[in-house]
């Protein structure tokens, strides 16, 4: 029963111990669903989930028709038109990051868009390439096209002679590991297995993009010099590029560095007044079109091409190529790469999905993005593009401008269509170095991150930790390697986190059910002789022997160098009463010899298993006070301790290994008349070690309490009963401090303990 009073409550219900709460109220029978349940569940068929299913595979069948054509067209119209204008520049910028031609970068911007307008579930993401994949599949392309791998002829073809067909291979080789990674993306969505994404933390993708920032901006200095650098796929090999581009800093082509840095300067001040004032800009001031369009005509204008020897984009084919036969054996060398790919491809889309998801309220489901994104790799990769996910950027232009549907990326494939059929010639005596300028206007947000590292440290020093490595693995090892070594470091993180947990002592806090740690507050009530001991964290075969250290660390003794000190001493003092050296006296027991002493022999025929044995005084006509002083020179340490609660409410689960631990830690307890109670555990925690024969004649099921609270007043009422002199059929009111027990019952009278006196 709950009374309440004001801002308080009164609570009266009987003290329950697992078993009492069960005898009780009695649990319902429930039919858990078995392996043989769900097949036939997913097998079954009906014109209600094959609509599902429809639905499901094409969500476009849901929202279209609910489209609002007078109220969101225009918007879409316009931020469409916004987004495939940077989708162009974009594409054309990141293919530098795949080392292809930059005007297989239009297709990258294009056939996944189609695609994701069918199939995809958000309604406000841009689909297209993104900088850290470009990167990723670039490290593979110059990987398996580089000058050593050539002559091994594993792309297919062996004329190498000029840079046409070299230009091919690596197009081929970008085409291949995007389809590949199209195809495990796929597998992963049909198999449901979109939750590998949230192995994937916030930190580490935001570690992971930072280090790919700092890949792009070292992968474009290259262009920006116009220089000859040489290809590095090996760990470490950030820094062989850094030194061969230093080594020959003095072959710069000025007119490509002075262009490339007013542009960058440019573009940052632009895009940093569209942050500062964008609740007062209609739209985003449209800065990479702008410098573009001045960029091209300046260089065609005057003839950079000719006069400075700059690095221009080239002849732009118009229309389409034919699809391409992906390579087999490039499958075969490239299965690690395009699941790296797949997975970070997929992470990032759907992270950046999920917040505007949230902030629009409509569902996102991750299976069905998978297949979205898989399906449109596969095609693109098929039409010669490269890996595609989303922009961060590209995305903000298409939410800010007013884009409510995937209306908006249709219209941007339709823009980035114009370019690739009909004026993309047009774009021909566009320098290099100024798409890679572009490319590093859009990596200030990835850079930005590090500020992010101090509030991250003082929100989690783990999360900062992951943080920290992530980058660093990213940068030294390279981002295939990078990203492989930081999952396993986050996953080592979490098995520190469990292996060391932050055992505590509790006390109660303000006289009622409340328990905190002792530490953290001054005005505490502690039962004397109970400790209340609580494990936060699982307790597995890797985090028993931690879990057993800080428990004997926080009571103050060992209960197995107890429990043998104590059969020692017995086996002594049984020896004195057998050879009648011990008498009873109304005081206690009184030794009559003046020294007596096991030999050494006797001493070292002590067996660790006798001495490991329950304590059995079943056979002296006497108890002995272990807390008392012995005869002679039988030492045996003092405790204070007589009952101990384990607050298992965090403990989420135990395994068969740290269960044999945890059953000796228990029986080392109560051997040395030290109760034992486990409290907080949900029931199958308990059905796990009935089925596992847990318990026994010394770990009984009794030792399960619902709380705390519940364990604290039955230790206080049995101490109570056990030194009473009541009638046990008259009521008892105990009171202990603030705390007050009514009880009516049965009393149990112990055997008093003796005191054993030695006599000189």
């Amino acid at each position: 029963m709950i009374e309440p009073i004001g801002n308080q409550y009164v609570v009266a219900r009987p003290v329950y111990s697992a078993n009492a709460f069960g005898e009780e109220h009695k649990k319902k029978q429930r039919h858990h669903k078995t392996l043989l349940d769900h097949l036939k569940k997913l097998c079954c068929c009906s014109a209600q989930k094959a609509k599902k299913i429809a639905f499901s595979l094409f969500p476009i069948a849901s929202w279209l028709p609910a489209y609002r054509i007078k109220e969101w067209l225009l918007s879409d119209i316009v931020s469409g038109i916004s987004t495939g204008l940077v989708a162009v520049l974009q594409g054309l910028a990141f293919a530098l990051l795949v080392t292809i031609p930059p005007a297989y970068g239009l297709y990258a911007a294009f056939f996944p868009v189609i695609i994701y307008f069918f199939l995809g579930t958000s309604r406000h993401i841009s689909v297209g390439p993104f900088p850290v994949l470009s990167m990723m599949v670039g490290a593979v392309v110059v990987r398996l096209t580089s000058t050593d791998n050539i002559a091994d002829s594993t792309i297919t073809n062996s004329s190498m002679a000029n840079d046409s067909s070299i230009d091919d291979q690596k197009v081929m080789v970008a085409a291949t590991v995007t389809i590949l990674s199209g195809i495990i993306q796929v597998l992963m969505g049909v198999l449901q297995l979109g939750f590998v994404v949230i192995y994937l933390s916030e930190s580490l993708i935001s570690g992971f993009t930072t280090a790919a920032a700092i890949h792009v901006l070292v992968s474009q200095l290259k262009f920006m010099f116009q220089l000859t650098v040489p290809a590095h796929t090996d760990p470490f090999s950030i820094f062989k590029v850094l030194e061969s581009i230093f080594s020959q800093i003095e072959k710069t082509n000025i007119a490509d560095l002075v262009t490339s840095l007013v542009i960058l300067v440019v573009v940052f001040v632009v895009k940093e007044i569209n942050q500062r004032f964008k609740d007062k800009l209609p739209v985003p001031i449209p800065i990479e079109l702008i410098m573009t369009v001045i960029a091209t005509g300046v260089s065609y204008g005057f003839d950079f091409k000719n006069r400075f020897n700059v690095a221009v984009i080239g002849e732009m084919k118009p229309g389409f190529q034919a699809p391409i036969t992906p390579s087999r054996q490039t499958f075969q060398d490239t299965i690690g790469d395009s699941f790296g790919i797949a997975i970070v491809g997929f992470a990032v889309a759907f992270s950046v999905a999920s917040v505007y998801s949230l902030k629009y309220d409509y569902p996102i489901d991750g299976n069905q993005e998978l297949i979205a994104f898989g399906v449109s790799n596969i095609f693109g990769g098929s039409f010669r593009g490269f890996a595609a996910s989303t922009s961060l950027s590209r995305s903000g232009v298409q939410e800010s401008t007013g884009g409510k549907t995937q209306i908006a990326g249709l219209i941007s494939a339709i823009i980035v269509l114009i370019v690739i059929v009909a004026i993309g010639f047009l774009l021909e005596p566009l320098q290099k170095s100024v798409l890679a300028a572009l490319a590093l206007g859009n990596l200030k947000g990835m850079l930005m991150q590090f500020v992010e590292i101090r509030r991250l440290w003082r929100k989690d020093k783990y999360d900062c930790l992951i943080w920290v490595m992530t980058f660093i693995l990213a940068v030294v090892l390279g981002l295939g390697l990078g990203l492989a070594a930081s999952v396993a470091f986050q996953l080592l993180t979490i098995v520190f986190r469990t292996q060391f947990p932050k055992c505590s002592t509790l006390a109660n806090v303000g006289r009622s059910n409340i328990y905190k740690n002792r530490k953290d507050y001054s005005e505490i009530y502690e039962p004397e002789g109970v400790k209340i001991f609580r494990c936060p964290s699982p307790i597995y075969f890797a985090n028993i022997s931690f879990f057993k250290q800080k428990l004997i660390d926080a009571i103050g003794f060992r209960p197995l160098r107890i429990l043998r000190k104590r059969n020692k001493a017995l086996k002594k003092i049984r020896k004195l009463q057998k050879k009648g050296l011990l008498q009873v006296t109304p005081k206690g027991f009184i030794c009559t010899v003046d020294g007596f002493k096991d030999s050494d022999e006797e001493l070292d025929n002590d067996k660790i298993e006798e001495l490991d044995q329950p304590i059995s005084t079943t056979d002296l006509p006497f108890q002995i006070d272990w807390n008392a002083n012995l005869p002679l020179n039988i030492v045996v340490p003092k405790i204070n301790l007589h009952s101990l609660i384990l607050d298992f409410s965090a403990v989420s689960f135990l395994d068969v290994s740290s269960m044999r631990g945890l059953k000796t830690i228990l029986q080392e307890f109560i051997r040395i008349q030290v109760d034992v109670y486990i409290v907080g555990t949900d029931d199958d925690f308990i059905e796990k070690l009935t089925r596992c024969e847990f318990f026994d004649d010394e770990v009984k099921d009794s030792i399960f309490f619902l709380t705390i609270h519940d364990a604290v007043l039955h230790i206080l009422m049995k101490k109570d009963y056990s030194t009473s002199k009541f009638n046990p059929s008259q009521e008892v009111e105990a009171k202990f401090d603030d705390f007050t027990i009514n009880t009516n019952g049965g009393l149990r009278n112990r055997e008093c303990q003796v005191p054993i006196e030695t006599k000189f």
